[in-house]
């Protein structure tokens, strides 16, 4: 009974080894929708989000005024802006 007890602790679930996140870019600072949103654009860096306008990213599933918030304050933090019209 105690080996099944060691060797439960040394198993890794089948669904964590098989999934590989291929983008973690704003990972802890906006939520999974909008990430996927910017993965599906293929925005994958500040750079580029700073191609886009705030009305723009407001169009996007899962975007709403406090995650624009959110990364207006980012950016502004990493010296970057959004695009102005």
């Amino acid at each position: 009974m105690i080996n099944l007890v060691i060797m439960a602790g040394c198993l890794k679930p089948i669904c964590t080894e098989n999934h590989v996140s291929a983008n973690n870019f704003l990972s802890g600072i906006i939520a999974k929708p909008a990430r996927k949103s910017l993965e599906k654009e293929k925005i994958n860096s500040l750079v580029k989000l700073s191609e886009y306008s705030e009305k723009e990213l407001l169009q996007m599933h899962g975007f709403g005024k406090i995650t624009v918030e959110k990364l207006k304050l980012y950016m502004k933090e990493n010296h970057l802006s959004f695009k102005n019209y």
